[in-house]
Parts: C-alpha cells; structure tokens; sequence
C-alpha cells in the first residue's frame, strides 16, 4: 500500500483545527506536524484546502438489485466517493426486497473492492409486505447492522412495537419511514398553499408528525432505540426534542433540501424537486435549522433516490425521489457553515461522526493510529451543479443550477485515493 503527504493544510475534526502536515503509510495516519519529510509516493498540496473526516451517509437507495437503470451498487459508490462518502446504509427497498442474506451478500459483494464500505439495511417485514417480522438472527449474520421498511412505513403498530422489542434482544437498529399512508392518499407534494395553486393532492405534514409520535411512543414502551428517517416538518421536529428531553433512546435525521429549500419550488411543475417527504415550508426550513443547531436532529444524510429522466418527466405521476451524495457536504456548507449558523466542527459532527456513532462504527479522527478515511475540500470553492456531470447514473438533482460554496476534492478511503478531482 502506498504512502501519502499531505502538506500544509488545516486539518479539522471534532477535537482539532490546525494548520499541519499528515502522513498516511499502509491505510493507517503516521504523523501529524509541521515540516514533516518523507518520500512519500504521493503528495497533496493541502494550502488553503480543509482535511476532515470522511463522510458516512446514513440513508442511501443504490437500487441494485432489480432497478439498475437507475442506479447499481458501483455507480452509487463512485457517486459517494465524489461527494467525500466513504461508507452507507443502502434502504431495503430494492427488487427483490433485501429481506434475506443473499441479497445482502449480493450486495456486500459487489461493494468490496469499491472503498465504500456498504452496509445493506434488512427489511423489517418479509418483502416490506408488513406482514411478518423478517428473520433477524440471519440477518445481523449477514452483515445487517440496521433494519427498515423504509420507502413505506410499517403500517401495523404492534409490528412495529414488537420489532422494536426484539431490536434489544438483537442489537440491530430500527430506522422508520415515518408516514400515514391513509393520510397521505395519493398526495404528491407538501399540502398547502402551492399544492392548492398547482391543483394537484397534497400530504399533510400530520402524516409525518403522526407516526414520528407513534415510533417514539412504541419505543418508549418496550425501552428500545428508534432512528427517525428524514425529518422535514416543524412538528416531528419539536416531538423528538420533547421526546429526548424525556431519556427516550429516539435519534434523527434530516436531508439538505430540507433545510434549503421550499415547496415553492414545485411552481415549476418539474419533478426533480418532488420527493418523499416533500419540500415543506419556510417555517419548516427553519425549525429543521434550529433543530440541527440545538442537537435535537443528529445527522445529515441524502435520502439519495436515483430515478431515470424518463421517469421523472411526467410531474404528477413521477416517482419521488432525488440524488444527493456529490451535493450534500457542499449544500451543508452553503446552508449551514458559510451562513453561520453551524461551525464546521458541528458539520462534521453530523455528516461523519453521529451517523458511526449510532451504528456502532469506528469513527474515522484525525489522529495518529486512526484509519486513514478522509476528505480533502476546498470549503470556499463556488461551483454550480450540472448534474450531467454527476457520477450517479441518474441525474435527478433538487440543486440543479444552483451555486454551492464547498466542494470535496479528493477522497481517501483505508489510506488509498479513491477520487481525486485534481486528476
């Protein structure tokens, strides 16, 4: 395994910002400090540029098996590693549902030689059918290290309350798709004053708040963990808060476009900015906002749902869904960190740390011992989105043609670069 210099550069984690030197030799850091000097095989200019933690996206749909028109395991890692993503949990809603080992060792497969370290999510319920619970045991066996019907909730709360019980038994994390499907009735966009202008159903935010309650509640019950997908409303965020401030074991997560953007953006009738949950409202932008600043929202994932221009064309009948792995650490920089509202430590706290922490992973640091799975960006880079640039086979980005101020430019992965705009 080769040697990598970098030089000069500010190096940030949770703990430190220094302006230094880091040697990385055989996948592990070697050496921090100033005039560090070594033939290295590989050497990184690291002036004016930032050093931090890989990112871990906590929420992804690769598609494979069964959709690969849309997106494969091998097109969604080199998407990830572009965007500083050196690990994932890929949602269960695959075809066939990933609810048996095979289809996780397909999967695991596939990503080992990649540098994305991919983590298959188990089906809560057999085929996400929520009809019966899924073998657990095997699961977890096969590599499982968190389970979800995510792209639907688990409509039968009593299977839901007795998958949460067993999580405590089997260690596995329980991720909920919070959403009332009788609510929400064929709604395509946030319920509101565009949904009423467009003319077309809308979902009310009471089908997100509603089933937030309901997860939280059930975990209560059987004093078992529960992580909250994508949080969009001002209403399931002022739940979980409540809800933490009770000692209830609830974490939670939030996507870029929700803390960016508005419903007012579906004017244009263009299905790249419809997703599920939709673009709420600027009050909901907002509270997810205060949410990431006073800790009650723990990470910042993608939800990153590739679907073919084909499919999106149509806006009414469109599938929901948006990619977001080469977008999301430039869009929290934007949103975040260049406004002031977020330090970078806490930006890297939410995008490479909390999503290990909750699973249970090694949390990549910049230290002497640590695996080398870093990032180096120009976080003052502007740049503006072509998405037929994106690496994703789909291009169906919310951000398209927006300006963004941050911008990963190479990618190490277990001490090896696994992308590096630079060349």
């Amino acid at each position: 395994m080769s040697s990598i210099l970098i030089k000069n550069i500010r190096a940030v984690d949770t703990k430190n910002d220094i302006l230094t030197d880091v040697l990385i030799n055989d996948g592990i850091i070697t050496e921090i400090g100033n005039n560090i000097k070594s033939g290295a095989d590989e050497l990184i200019d690291g002036t004016d540029l930032v050093l931090m933690p890989s990112i871990f996206d906590m929420h992804v749909h690769f598609r494979d098996p069964g959709q690969t028109e849309k997106e494969d395991v091998l097109t969604g890692c080199a998407a990830a590693l572009a965007g500083g993503v050196t690990g994932v949990l890929a949602m269960p809603n695959t075809k066939p549902a990933c609810d048996n080992p095979e289809i996780i060792k397909y999967i695991r497969d596939k990503a080992a030689d990649t540098g994305v370290d991919v983590y298959p999510v188990g089906c809560i319920t057999q085929g996400m059918k929520g009809e019966t619970l899924c073998d657990y045991d095997a699961l977890k066996n096969a590599g499982c290290i968190c389970i979800s019907d995510d792209g639907r909730p688990v409509e039968n709360a009593e299977m839901m309350r007795k998958a949460l019980e067993l999580s405590n038994k089997n260690g596995l994390l329980v991720a909920s798709h919070c959403e009332d499907l009788n609510i929400i009735n064929g709604g395509i966009m946030n319920k509101g004053e565009t949904s009423e202008k467009l003319g077309v159903k809308g979902m009310d935010r009471a089908s997100e708040d509603y089933i937030t309650a309901r997860e939280i509640i059930l975990a209560s019950s059987v004093n078992s963990r529960i992580h909250i997908c994508h949080v969009s409303t001002e209403g399931s965020t002022a739940i979980i808060r409540f809800a933490k401030s009770r000692g209830i074991k609830v974490t939670c997560e939030t996507a870029p476009h929700y803390f960016m953007l508005t419903d007012k953006l579906l004017e244009k009738r263009d299905a790249d900015y419809r997703m599920n949950p939709p673009l709420r409202t600027p009050d909901d932008v907002k509270a997810v906002i205060e949410g990431i600043k006073d800790g009650t929202i723990d990470c910042i994932i993608t939800d990153h749902a590739p679907h073919t221009a084909q499919q999106k064309a149509d806006f009414e009948k469109a599938p929901n869904g948006v990619v977001g792995l080469e977008t999301s650490l430039a869009a929290a920089l934007t949103a975040l960190y260049h406004t002031g509202e977020v330090p970078l430590k806490k930006i890297i706290e939410l995008m490479c740390v909390n999503p290990r922490r909750i699973l249970g992973l090694e949390i990549p640091a910049i230290q002497v011992g640590k695996t080398a799975d870093l990032i180096v960006a120009d976080i003052n880079r502007k740049w503006t989105v072509e998405p037929e640039k994106l690496h994703s086979k789909s291009h169906n980005s919310v951000f398209k043609g927006m300006t963004l101020t941050g911008k990963n430019l190479v990618t190490i992965s277990k001490g090896i670069i696994r992308y590096d705009e630079r060349k």
